[in-house]
Protein backbone atom coordinates (compact mmCIF):
# COMPACT_ATOMS: atom_id res chain seq x y z
CA UNK A 1 0.00 0.00 0.00
CA UNK A 2 1.73 3.27 -1.34
CA UNK A 3 0.96 6.66 -0.57
CA UNK A 4 1.13 8.93 -3.98
CA UNK A 5 1.13 12.70 -4.31
CA UNK A 6 -0.32 14.04 -7.28
CA UNK A 7 0.47 17.25 -8.73
CA UNK A 8 -2.79 18.36 -10.58
CA UNK A 9 -3.86 21.18 -13.91
CA UNK A 10 -6.68 21.96 -14.25
CA UNK A 11 -9.51 24.29 -16.30
CA UNK A 12 -11.94 24.37 -13.78
CA UNK A 13 -14.53 26.15 -16.35
CA UNK A 14 -16.98 23.75 -16.65
CA UNK A 15 -16.10 21.60 -13.21
CA UNK A 16 -18.46 22.57 -10.07
CA UNK A 17 -15.20 22.82 -8.18
CA UNK A 18 -12.89 20.40 -6.69
CA UNK A 19 -14.55 18.48 -3.71
CA UNK A 20 -16.71 15.45 -4.97
CA UNK A 21 -20.31 16.18 -5.09
CA UNK A 22 -23.49 14.04 -5.24
CA UNK A 23 -23.83 11.87 -8.63
CA UNK A 24 -23.77 13.86 -11.73
CA UNK A 25 -22.19 16.72 -10.57
CA UNK A 26 -18.90 17.05 -12.05
CA UNK A 27 -16.08 18.05 -10.08
CA UNK A 28 -12.03 17.61 -10.17
CA UNK A 29 -11.90 15.04 -7.27
CA UNK A 30 -15.07 13.46 -8.85
CA UNK A 31 -12.83 12.88 -11.96
CA UNK A 32 -9.98 11.83 -10.27
CA UNK A 33 -11.16 9.61 -8.18
CA UNK A 34 -12.53 7.50 -11.16
CA UNK A 35 -9.61 7.67 -12.63
CA UNK A 36 -7.42 6.68 -9.76
CA UNK A 37 -10.56 3.63 -8.97
CA UNK A 38 -10.39 2.44 -13.01
CA UNK A 39 -6.16 1.81 -12.60
CA UNK A 40 -6.72 0.15 -9.37
CA UNK A 41 -8.61 -2.09 -10.09
CA UNK A 42 -10.34 -1.08 -6.85
CA UNK A 43 -12.20 1.77 -5.40
CA UNK A 44 -9.74 4.83 -4.08
CA UNK A 45 -10.50 8.26 -2.79
CA UNK A 46 -8.20 11.07 -2.69
CA UNK A 47 -8.10 14.47 -0.51
CA UNK A 48 -6.89 17.71 -2.31
CA UNK A 49 -4.73 20.30 -0.88
CA UNK A 50 -7.60 22.46 -0.42
CA UNK A 51 -10.79 23.09 -2.46
CA UNK A 52 -11.56 25.02 -5.52
CA UNK A 53 -15.08 26.57 -5.85
CA UNK A 54 -16.61 26.25 -9.03
CA UNK A 55 -15.19 27.85 -12.37
CA UNK A 56 -12.08 28.39 -10.60
CA UNK A 57 -8.48 26.77 -12.07
CA UNK A 58 -5.47 25.13 -10.94
CA UNK A 59 -1.73 25.02 -12.54
CA UNK A 60 -0.44 23.01 -8.84
CA UNK A 61 -3.26 21.34 -7.29
CA UNK A 62 -1.63 18.72 -5.08
CA UNK A 63 -3.88 15.43 -3.94
CA UNK A 64 -2.56 12.39 -2.52
CA UNK A 65 -4.24 8.72 -2.36
CA UNK A 66 -3.09 5.36 -0.72
CA UNK A 67 -3.59 2.36 -2.91
CA UNK A 68 -2.10 -0.70 -4.61
CA UNK A 69 -0.21 -0.75 -7.78
CA UNK A 70 2.39 -2.14 -9.70
CA UNK A 71 2.97 1.07 -11.70
CA UNK A 72 6.16 2.98 -11.43
CA UNK A 73 5.05 6.66 -11.12
CA UNK A 74 5.98 7.76 -14.86
CA UNK A 75 3.70 4.73 -15.91
CA UNK A 76 0.91 5.53 -13.36
CA UNK A 77 0.86 9.08 -14.21
CA UNK A 78 0.38 8.01 -18.16
CA UNK A 79 -2.03 5.64 -16.89
CA UNK A 80 -4.12 8.20 -15.33
CA UNK A 81 -3.64 10.78 -17.97
CA UNK A 82 -5.33 8.38 -20.20
CA UNK A 83 -8.10 8.16 -17.79
CA UNK A 84 -8.68 11.62 -17.24
CA UNK A 85 -11.04 14.22 -19.37
CA UNK A 86 -9.12 17.17 -21.46
CA UNK A 87 -9.77 19.56 -19.05
CA UNK A 88 -7.63 18.05 -15.99
CA UNK A 89 -4.13 16.63 -16.19
CA UNK A 90 -1.68 15.50 -13.81
CA UNK A 91 1.88 17.05 -14.02
CA UNK A 92 4.18 14.98 -11.69
CA UNK A 93 3.09 11.82 -9.49
CA UNK A 94 5.44 11.13 -6.59
CA UNK A 95 5.57 8.06 -3.30
CA UNK A 96 5.60 10.03 -0.12
CA UNK A 97 5.57 9.11 3.57
CA UNK A 98 2.74 7.24 4.73
CA UNK A 99 1.54 10.04 6.77
CA UNK A 100 1.51 12.67 3.94
CA UNK A 101 -1.49 14.91 4.05
CA UNK A 102 -1.93 16.90 0.81
CA UNK A 103 -4.27 18.99 3.45
CA UNK A 104 -3.15 18.87 6.60
CA UNK A 105 0.78 19.50 5.61
CA UNK A 106 0.29 22.46 3.58
CA UNK A 107 2.36 25.01 4.65
CA UNK A 108 1.05 27.83 2.40
CA UNK A 109 -1.05 28.08 -0.50
CA UNK A 110 -0.41 30.46 -3.53
CA UNK A 111 -2.99 31.88 -5.80
CA UNK A 112 -3.18 34.19 -8.73
CA UNK A 113 -5.86 36.24 -9.86
CA UNK A 114 -5.55 37.77 -13.45
CA UNK A 115 -7.28 40.80 -14.97
CA UNK A 116 -7.64 41.72 -18.58
CA UNK A 117 -7.20 45.30 -18.63
CA UNK A 118 -8.45 46.45 -21.86
CA UNK A 119 -11.72 48.47 -23.44
CA UNK A 120 -11.61 45.75 -25.83
CA UNK A 121 -12.34 41.83 -24.35
CA UNK A 122 -10.51 39.04 -25.35
CA UNK A 123 -11.96 36.12 -26.38
CA UNK A 124 -8.65 34.52 -26.15
CA UNK A 125 -8.41 35.09 -22.37
CA UNK A 126 -12.03 35.04 -21.41
CA UNK A 127 -12.14 31.78 -19.23
CA UNK A 128 -9.07 32.69 -17.81
CA UNK A 129 -9.45 36.38 -17.02
CA UNK A 130 -11.72 38.83 -15.43
CA UNK A 131 -12.50 41.64 -18.01
CA UNK A 132 -12.32 44.92 -16.60
CA UNK A 133 -12.63 47.48 -18.94
CA UNK A 134 -11.33 51.33 -17.00
CA UNK A 135 -7.62 51.65 -16.82
CA UNK A 136 -6.30 50.61 -13.41
CA UNK A 137 -4.11 52.41 -11.25
CA UNK A 138 -1.37 50.00 -10.58
CA UNK A 139 0.30 52.20 -8.41
CA UNK A 140 -2.82 53.02 -5.99
CA UNK A 141 -3.41 48.87 -5.47
CA UNK A 142 -0.13 48.88 -4.69
CA UNK A 143 0.03 51.22 -2.08
CA UNK A 144 -3.19 48.97 -1.02
CA UNK A 145 -1.39 45.83 -0.38
CA UNK A 146 1.18 46.30 2.87
CA UNK A 147 -1.87 46.49 5.16
CA UNK A 148 -2.76 43.04 4.02
CA UNK A 149 0.62 41.26 5.03
CA UNK A 150 0.83 39.65 8.11
CA UNK A 151 -1.71 37.83 10.81
CA UNK A 152 -5.08 39.56 10.06
CA UNK A 153 -8.45 38.97 11.03
CA UNK A 154 -9.91 38.79 7.31
CA UNK A 155 -14.16 38.61 8.21
CA UNK A 156 -14.82 41.35 6.10
CA UNK A 157 -13.41 39.58 2.86
CA UNK A 158 -15.10 35.98 3.78
CA UNK A 159 -18.22 34.83 1.68
CA UNK A 160 -21.30 33.67 3.34
CA UNK A 161 -21.61 30.12 4.00
CA UNK A 162 -18.39 29.32 5.71
CA UNK A 163 -18.20 26.79 8.83
CA UNK A 164 -14.71 27.61 9.99
CA UNK A 165 -14.06 28.60 13.70
CA UNK A 166 -11.77 31.61 12.95
CA UNK A 167 -11.17 34.29 10.05
CA UNK A 168 -7.67 34.86 11.04
CA UNK A 169 -5.24 33.84 8.11
CA UNK A 170 -1.45 35.02 7.92
CA UNK A 171 -0.95 36.89 4.51
CA UNK A 172 2.83 36.13 3.36
CA UNK A 173 2.57 37.77 -0.14
CA UNK A 174 0.28 40.59 -1.76
CA UNK A 175 1.86 41.73 -5.15
CA UNK A 176 0.30 43.47 -8.45
CA UNK A 177 1.85 43.14 -11.46
CA UNK A 178 1.13 44.45 -15.41
CA UNK A 179 -0.19 47.35 -16.62
CA UNK A 180 -3.28 49.12 -18.06
CA UNK A 181 -3.99 47.59 -21.86
CA UNK A 182 -2.67 43.83 -20.78
CA UNK A 183 -3.10 41.82 -18.02
CA UNK A 184 -2.56 43.03 -13.86
CA UNK A 185 -2.06 39.63 -11.90
CA UNK A 186 -2.51 39.83 -8.11
CA UNK A 187 -0.61 37.51 -6.19
CA UNK A 188 -1.31 36.31 -2.61
CA UNK A 189 0.51 33.64 -0.80
CA UNK A 190 -0.75 32.24 3.13
CA UNK A 191 -1.46 29.51 5.50
CA UNK A 192 -4.70 29.45 4.44
CA UNK A 193 -7.95 31.46 2.57
CA UNK A 194 -11.33 31.65 3.65
CA UNK A 195 -14.45 31.32 0.87
CA UNK A 196 -14.17 33.60 -1.81
CA UNK A 197 -11.19 35.53 0.27
CA UNK A 198 -8.92 35.59 -3.09
CA UNK A 199 -12.10 36.65 -5.40
CA UNK A 200 -12.90 39.49 -2.23
CA UNK A 201 -9.62 40.65 -2.17
CA UNK A 202 -9.55 40.94 -5.85
CA UNK A 203 -12.81 42.98 -6.30
CA UNK A 204 -11.73 45.37 -3.57
CA UNK A 205 -8.40 45.94 -4.66
CA UNK A 206 -9.99 46.82 -8.59
CA UNK A 207 -12.52 49.52 -6.87
CA UNK A 208 -9.09 51.25 -5.28
CA UNK A 209 -7.63 50.83 -9.01
CA UNK A 210 -10.74 52.55 -10.53
CA UNK A 211 -10.67 55.20 -7.85
CA UNK A 212 -13.56 53.83 -6.56
CA UNK A 213 -12.27 53.91 -2.66
CA UNK A 214 -9.39 55.05 -1.10
CA UNK A 215 -6.18 52.36 -0.76
CA UNK A 216 -6.37 52.64 3.01
CA UNK A 217 -8.13 49.43 3.79
CA UNK A 218 -7.40 49.55 7.33
CA UNK A 219 -10.94 50.52 8.27
CA UNK A 220 -12.09 47.66 5.80
CA UNK A 221 -10.09 44.94 8.02
CA UNK A 222 -10.88 46.73 11.27
CA UNK A 223 -15.05 46.33 10.18
CA UNK A 224 -14.82 42.66 10.15
CA UNK A 225 -17.80 43.19 7.69
CA UNK A 226 -18.33 41.95 4.27
CA UNK A 227 -20.22 44.54 3.31
CA UNK A 228 -17.13 47.03 4.15
CA UNK A 229 -15.24 45.31 1.47
CA UNK A 230 -15.77 44.87 -2.69
CA UNK A 231 -17.28 43.54 -4.60
CA UNK A 232 -16.74 39.10 -5.34
CA UNK A 233 -14.78 39.52 -8.46
CA UNK A 234 -15.53 36.50 -11.07
CA UNK A 235 -14.10 32.99 -10.62
CA UNK A 236 -12.62 32.28 -14.13
CA UNK A 237 -9.72 35.05 -13.25
CA UNK A 238 -8.66 32.78 -10.35
CA UNK A 239 -5.99 30.06 -10.27
CA UNK A 240 -4.10 28.31 -7.48
CA UNK A 241 -1.15 28.15 -8.34
CA UNK A 242 1.41 25.82 -5.87
CA UNK A 243 0.94 24.80 -3.03
CA UNK A 244 4.19 24.80 -0.59
CA UNK A 245 4.83 22.07 1.47
CA UNK A 246 7.91 21.10 4.23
Amino acid sequence: MGNYRFTLEYDGTDFEGWQMQPEGIRTVQGCLTEALSRVAGRPVSCMGSGRTDAGVHAEGQVANARFETRLAPNELLRALNDNLPGDVAILDVCIVADAFHARRDALSKHYRYRIWNHPVRSPLRARRCWWVRGALDVKAIGSALPELLGERDFASFQGGGSSVTTSVRRLFRAEVSGRPGGEVHLDFEADGFLRHMVRNLAGTLVEVGLGRRPPDLAPVLAARDRAAAGVTAPPQGLALVAVEYP
